[in-house]
């Protein structure tokens, strides 16, 4: 077996412990706070109070139209403007970037797999003697769920991809990562080796990032087609 070059040891153990680890960790606590976040905003969007459902549906509409890296710059740059308080840092900024684009989309897909459940399971259920948030919990919601979980996958994925987005802000993600190295390499000795090898490290990024996402996108098609059919 050929042996490797020296430079690609040090170079993936960079990306893999620091970029790596950094996207991963970003996009599970982002999934986690856009879960949580999105069900309870898009359970609340059925309610028919017009002032509850105006400012929720406000949030779904300008967190979903607005580019990611739009509501990044926001957040990171224009929001410390307000005050101290609301300086982040940059994996803070991202994640807070990604709940809120991630929220809004799980928000919109509750509200549309609560108001699939058919009207008889509410009625029924409010016969029973379950109130709001009885019939919510115990009857509707878990109904709910099997058509919310492809739409979670499919979150993932999203999140997973937008973690790149971090780098414009200088976030050591993946990428961020990856192009730190063969800029490093292209160097002049002795730091670099004048052969930045910026193909076969972005090879290497793209692969990484299919790994990951592909087999949750066929997870998703699988999942919709046998939890919501």
């Amino acid at each position: 077996m050929p042996e490797l070059p020296g430079w690609v040891e040090p170079v993936a153990r960079y990306m893999f412990e620091v970029g790596l680890r950094n996207t991963l960790r970003t996009a599970a606590i982002s999934l986690v706070a856009s879960t949580a976040i999105g069900i309870v905003l898009g359970t609340l969007l059925t309610i028919r109070f017009w002032p509850s459902r105006a400012l929720i549906r406000l949030y779904v509409e300008v967190w979903r139209g607005l580019p990611i890296i739009v509501t990044l710059f926001v957040v990171h740059y224009a929001l410390p403007t307000v005050g101290p308080r609301f300086q982040f840092e940059v994996f803070t900024s991202g994640m807070i970037t990604l709940t809120l684009w991630g929220s809004a989309q799980i928000a919109e897909a509750t509200r549309g797999a609560v108001q699939s459940i058919p009207r008889e399971q509410h009625e029924d259920s409010s016969a029973l003697g379950f109130g709001w948030v009885g019939r919510h919990t115990y009857v509707i919601f878990p109904q709910a769920l099997r058509r919310l979980i492809p739409p979670l996958v499919s979150l993932l994925v999203g999140i997973i991809l937008n973690t790149t987005l971090i780098q414009v802000i200088g976030g050591s993600e993946l990428l961020e990562t990856a192009e730190q190295s063969y800029e490093r390499l292209g160097s002049p000795p002795p730091v670099g080796l004048l052969d930045p090898h910026a193909f076969e490290i972005l090879g290497a990024v793209a692969v990484v990032f299919f790994v990951m996402c592909f087999p949750l996108t066929r997870l998703a098609s699988f999942l919709e087609r046998r939890l919501v059919a």
